[in-house]
């Protein structure tokens, strides 16, 4: 009878999970989406799906889900409806690249990031949605004396946060005195080599092992598309994806998650090349300690930091090292560089877009004339001055005398200061008993003896 029931309750766990094993897969070849992002119904992301495909699971409360992978059309749905999400390929193309001249040596790439990233404390969540446009300068080998830059580099960059506390906080900012996320510094990968079982094919599929788990799947389909999922928590080598990462690999940082996603696009014979980028997209989670991640924060205290980055490449072209250089000195208007979105980006998510209106929608004119400023914070007016007035400036500094009018006019308000805090603080006492003098004391003494001689009185 035990054995009965223990089978019969095995059994119906086991469909339970085969009921919520919904995968994600190519509409056109089914096969497993590695690495794809999955939204909750308010823009949060719940997880990505696993080396098969598989969706993590998600409650009634959260969906529908979106469905989000570099290199496809975002989709909505349902996972109560459907056990398998086929996802459309994107056919946006880049634009070519055309090489004139021996003399266009460096290659230049222009992105577009989206980012979300969510810092936790014990008490404060903050939130920030940051979308910016960033460069890359990529030379052909070491052989150049021009070094380029494989890390992005920030041109334009607007930043939305959201604060929230236990105690029921609710504020939006365009702002914030701390930097929180990771995109700054997962660069543009090495160009990697294609694994022999898929190099000389038109299409495959090729699974590579790292010491602990999957480290890399390929995926390669005949419309010259290549897509690369990389685990870099999967052993050391993995690192190789994310160079200039690697300083953060340390004993008091805990990475639980790194995914990596890259897409490469009209790749011809069996090399890929830097040309062939058309973008990539990761997701950490890491946990550690204030002074330890991002140096800011309370120094002991726990903070956990998720980042999800889609880096897209809306432009590349080769030029010459003349051109590179000016574009590295930013020899050009930066006022007037603008957010150029990618056509390959979905819609911003109704929560992304209520956020962007709510802060768009501060008037700041407003809330700084309501604000008293403290007058003790601001300084007196500033003479005008001359010619004369500089060069007196000049020689007083040079013969110590503003020094030491300084240091005066700072003990003389120190002094002020400690007067004003003591009669602030003083107590009030009476003052203390006088001793009398010899007519009260003769008047106490004849009144005390005409008590003693009173019928009724005390005598001796």
């Amino acid at each position: 009878m035990k054995t009965c029931l223990i089978s019969l309750l095995f059994l119906i766990l086991f469909q339970v999970a085969c009921a919520k094993g919904q995968t994600v897969a190519d509409r056109a070849t089914r096969r497993p989406l590695a690495g794809a992002s999955i939204f909750d119904s308010r823009g949060r992301l719940m997880g990505i799906a696993d080396e098969y495909g598989r969706v993590p699971y998600i409650g009634a409360d959260r969906i529908p889900v979106i469905v989000r992978c570099l290199g496809y059309k975002e989709k909505t749905v349902n996972l109560a409806d459907i056990d398998t999400i086929f996802m459309s390929v994107s056919t946006t193309a880049l634009p070519e690249v055309v090489v004139e001249s021996p003399r266009l040596k460096v290659l230049h790439v222009l992105g577009y990031v989206r980012e979300y990233s969510t810092l936790t404390t014990m008490t404060d969540t903050v939130f920030l949605f940051r979308e910016k446009m960033v460069d890359f300068m990529l030379t052909p080998g070491s052989s150049m004396k021009f070094k380029g830059w494989k890390k992005p580099r920030v041109l334009k960059s607007e930043s939305y946060y959201r604060f929230t506390d236990r105690f029921g906080l609710d504020s939006v900012s365009n702002k914030s005195s701390y930097h929180f996320s990771w995109s700054d510094w997962v660069s543009i990968v090495p160009t990697p080599r294609m694994p022999e079982a898929i190099r000389s094919v038109p299409s495959g599929t090729e699974t590579l092992y790292g010491k602990y788990s999957q480290s890399e799947i390929w995926r390669r389909d005949d419309d010259g598309s290549v897509n690369i999922d990389v685990n870099v928590l999967a052993d050391a080598s993995a690192r190789k994806w994310v160079p200039e990462f690697k300083g953060f690999f340390r004993d008091d940082l805990d990475f639980q998650k790194f995914n990596l996603k890259v897409n490469y696009r009209n790749v011809i014979g069996e090399e890929i090349t830097d040309r062939d980028l058309s973008g990539y997209s990761f997701a950490i989670e890491s946990e550690g300690r204030g002074r330890d991640m991002f140096m800011f924060n309370r120094k002991n205290e726990r903070v956990s930091v998720t980042t999800y980055a889609e880096v897209y490449v809306v432009d590349r072209e080769y030029i010459t090292v003349k051109e590179a250089r000016k574009w590295k000195n930013m020899d050009f208007d930066t006022e007037a560089l603008v957010i150029i979105p990618s056509p390959d980006a979905p819609p911003l998510q109704p929560h992304i877009v209520e956020l962007i209106a709510r802060i768009e929608g501060i008037d700041h004119t407003e809330v700084r004339l309501d604000f008293t400023p403290d007058e003790r914070l601001a300084g007196g007016p500033s003479p005008v001055e001359n010619i004369g007035t500089r060069v007196l400036n000049v020689l007083k500094l040079a013969v110590g005398i503003s020094q030491y009018r300084g240091r005066k006019n700072f003990e003389k308000n120190w002094r002020k200061f400690t007067e004003q805090c003591r009669n602030r603080n003083v107590v009030i006492s009476l003052p203390p008993k006088q001793p009398l003098d010899s007519c009260e004391q003769s008047t106490q003494r004849s009144d005390a003896e005409k008590r003693d001689i009173e019928p009724g009185g005390e005598g001796n």
